[in-house]
């Protein structure tokens, strides 16, 4: 339109980077993260970050290059998502549980001119960069972080000896597009060898503030990180507490003693987790358990929550909040918002209801239900099952060095997540399963999701997953895994009874294998591990005589 004009006074791009130097000023004396004994303040925080920046300029890291890191949920590592950035720099994220040879894969694959690397790590470090020196790859630069109280790594680089000999007057190399990446992002593998995903300055300042406001999180919050920080960068909240001034209560390591601890005593407000961090929970001993200061906003994603685990969060005190999302969409894109008129239902209806994942977030253009062929949109019966599809401002910028995968993801103009799900009267969408993980029996779609609702609300079941078994008669067959509670008991027999009181009989599993679930570091079931397993049982024989 005449008049208009784009300009420094009305333009800047989008990025993360600003609510750090937000924070320090507005929130500059607040704690900022806290872990072990120790604390930082924003302002400190900050100060470190542009230490962080001008410390990876003078080991030669200029714009787009990649920095990885290799770390758990410490301090160093809520840094690097500023100080890396804030250097021009992309940002990669190492799954801690990757072997050796993984991480060479992905070293190799992301060309990272520098890593970090926590000190408990440094073994599987050593063993990626020799695997890398032997194809006669150039191995990026390695710095040891000490964690606090941890004698310093002779023949590294190390972490803070690196801050403390940086300036602090670092000139931040904003972003001159916001669409420059920012991160990259190794999907979790539970299927395939991972995909590096692109993520942008933009798509990551706008789904910071979508997870903020989708979760509640009000000014100084206390957050305590259960969610990997290297998985969806956190799902985008390292950069999202800063938006709010609040404080990072880092763990190295996970467990129910561990959150309750820290619950109590740092008055949590807010966590997050896959509903694996929410069994762990509700399973807790009784010596584990402590008393909740308050209401503890908890964000659950990653695979769907059974209800029965949601109902008994509930009455422990914790209000869970359902969101879903897939690494191509920065972590979470759509959530459950809940209703008022919810309220007044039975706790075991609430908890079917905020199972369903709900309708897209405010940085997500649109999400629908699609028959992956002709695109055309499911009705909103809650039967007809579709491909879930997004499109908007947090969805990948695309596959790191795959331009087809990229394109086959992206055709269409929408982001096909292959997850299959339905739509309700209301618009709110519910997962049914994986397009590769539904079952076909007898030419009946069955949904290993309901089926695993079920066997988790066997009093005896801890945990649970269901994959298909080859079946001479019906083609497969619902082959179900089972962790049992300590000190519970359970016959195959029982479970499958327990299974056909309460599904089809065609639904319930035929097959039930007592056994620890192979999870990814996020609490991800690893099912293409299960599919072998019951694969390599062999074919059920047809049951003569009797009908499923």
């Amino acid at each position: 339109m005449e008049g208009t004009v784009r300009c420094s006074a009305n333009y800047a791009p989008l990025t993360p980077i600003s609510f750090l130097e937000r924070a320090a000023v507005v929130y500059g004396d607040g704690a900022a993260v806290a872990h072990g004994g120790s604390r930082r303040t924003w302002r400190e925080t900050r100060d470190r970050c542009l230490r962080l920046a001008s410390a990876l300029a003078r080991l030669g890291i200029d714009r787009r290059d990649v920095v990885a890191v290799l770390a758990p949920n410490i301090p160093a590592m809520y840094e690097l998502h500023f100080g890396v950035p804030m250097a021009g720099a992309v940002l990669c994220t190492l799954n801690t549980r990757h072997d050796s040879a993984m991480l060479s894969v992905l070293l190799k694959h992301s060309e990272a001119k520098v890593l970090f690397v926590d000190s408990e790590l440094l073994e599987n470090a050593h063993g990626a960069l020799k695997l890398l020196s032997q194809a006669n790859v150039s191995p990026p630069s390695l710095v040891i972080i000490n964690d606090f109280g941890k004698a310093s790594t002779a023949d590294h680089m190390e972490y803070e000896t690196l801050l403390r000999t940086a300036s602090p007057h670092f000139e931040i190399k904003w972003p001159i597009d916001e669409c420059d990446p920012i991160s990259l992002n190794y999907t979790s593998g539970t299927t395939s060898r991972p995909k590096g995903v692109i993520y942008s300055h933009r798509g990551a300042y706008l789904n910071a503030i979508a997870t903020i406001l989708l979760n509640d999180i009000t000014t100084m919050p206390v957050y305590l990180w259960t969610v990997p920080m290297f998985h969806c960068n956190g799902w985008c909240l390292p950069w999202g507490i800063a938006v709010q001034g609040g404080t990072n209560i880092c763990t190295r390591n996970v467990s129910a003693k561990v959150i309750f601890d820290n619950i109590a005593e740092h008055k949590v407000t807010h966590m997050g987790g896959a509903p694996t961090i929410l069994n762990m929970i509700i399973n807790a001993p009784a010596a584990h358990r402590k008393p909740l200061p308050g209401i503890v906003a908890v964000m659950t994603g990653g695979a769907p929550p059974p209800p029965h685990v949601l109902f008994k969060m509930e009455e422990l005190g914790f209000r869970v909040t359902h969101s879903y999302g897939l690494t191509e969409t920065y972590g979470p894109a759509t959530v459950c918002t809940w209703k008022p008129k919810w309220d007044l239902l039975p706790g075991e209806e609430r908890a079917k209801i905020k199972a369903r994942q709900g309708l897209h977030h405010l940085g997500i253009e649109e999400i629908d239900i699609k028959d992956p062929t002709t695109m055309k949109s499911v009705p909103f019966d809650g039967k007809t099952m579709g491909e879930v599809m997004f499109r908007g401002n947090t969805v990948m910028s695309g596959y790191y060095k795959d331009e087809n995968a990229t394109r086959e993801a992206l055709a269409g103009g929408w982001y096909r997540s292959g997850d299959l799900a339905v739509r309700h009267s209301d618009g709110y969408i519910q997962l049914k399963d994986r397009s590769k993980d539904i079952i076909i029996s007898g030419g009946e779609n069955i949904s290993t999701i309901e089926v695993e609702s079920v066997l988790f609300n066997h009093p005896a079941v801890l945990d649970a997953a269901v994959v298909g078994r080859p079946d001479e008669y019906w083609g497969e067959t619902p082959c179900a895994f089972v962790t049992l509670k300590d000190g519970s008991h359970a016959t195959a027999e029982e479970i499958i009874r327990f299974c056909r009181e309460k599904l089809p009989h065609f639904m319930a599993p035929r097959t039930v294998v007592f056994d620890d679930l192979p999870k990814t570091s996020t609490g991800k079931t690893q099912k293409f591990i299960l599919r072998e397993k019951a694969k390599a049982m062999g074919s059920l024989p047809r049951p003569r005589g009797s009908k499923l």
